[in-house]
């Protein structure tokens, strides 16, 4: 199935209706639960459409900033901030999900809700800086794996105006290109002919997936082989065609008892769970 996320804005205002805390950001949650049979499923848990955020406050040199949201039936995130000197950075995450939700959880065996907290593995930020991450960040912790991306946040917005100075992550910087010195090998002659212009062709169409080899460890052995070739097709106002290239393509995940989880990161955006 292809699952629409939607993203979520939070905008905090102070007494004085000034913004206070900002956060923009998408996330969504690979959940893996226990059936009525006693076997274990993954389920997939994306944020609706409808979003509120009771609970979030602007925080201050004392008291935490907190970003918090509800959705779907009885689910739940938060994230609390705290400042120190001239940064503020993320503290704890807490992720509340449902088992009563029948859509997501058909057949759990345990019912209610379940709590998940990890801390914020983001690095410090300073206080006149807001935080962008637009690739993808993975979180694992009690068979709950929360990915994030696409994210712009300030904790402790000063004057009221989210900052146009940018803290980006790690994973957003691109690695640089190694500086190739002229040779004679690689010298190119400019020619002062004029030469007529190339003709104009029509776009390429998109041929068929590369095939990737994936692979997974549990120490020093290897628990998990893939072999595919990957193309997503999208249906929308207009269809999109998106092939997973596997040169550019990382595979992560985890192998359990009864369980193995293959996540495959394009660098684009695009993820991919079995």
């Amino acid at each position: 199935g292809f699952f629409q996320s939607h993203a979520v804005e939070v905008d905090i205002k102070d007494s004085s209706n000034a913004t206070c805390l900002y956060a923009n950001w998408m996330m969504s949650f690979l959940i893996t639960y226990e059936s009525n049979t006693s076997d274990y499923k993954t389920t997939t848990l994306n944020l609706s459409s409808s979003v509120t955020h009771n609970g979030s406050v602007c925080g201050s040199d004392t008291q935490p900033a907190v970003v918090a949201v509800q959705f779907g039936e009885g689910h739940s995130w938060s994230i609390n901030s705290t400042k120190n000197n001239e940064t503020y950075q993320g503290d704890f995450i807490t992720f509340t999900y449902n088992t009563n939700d029948t859509d997501v959880f058909p057949d759990a065996k345990r019912k209610g809700p379940v709590t998940v907290v990890v801390r914020d593995p983001s690095p410090p930020v300073q206080l006149d800086s807001v935080y962008v991450c637009h690739s993808s960040v993975f979180i694992e912790a009690e068979n709950v794996t929360q990915t994030f991306w696409n994210v712009t946040v300030q904790a402790f917005v000063q004057n009221g105006t989210v900052s146009k100075k940018e803290s980006r992550c790690s994973a957003d910087t691109p690695t640089a290109a190694p500086t190739v010195l002229p040779t004679v090998a690689n010298v190119t002659t400019v020619s002062t002919t004029t030469l007529s212009p190339a003709p104009t062709t029509a776009p390429k169409p998109v041929e068929n997936p590369d095939t990737g080899n994936y692979s997974l460890k549990m120490g020093n052995k290897t628990c998990l082989l893939a072999t595919v070739g990957l193309q997503l097709n999208v249906s929308q106002d207009k269809p999109l065609l998106i092939n997973i290239n596997p040169k550019t393509t990382v595979a992560d995940g985890a192998c359990g008892n009864t369980t193995a989880t293959l996540k495959l990161n394009d660098g684009n955006s695009t993820l991919i769970s079995f």
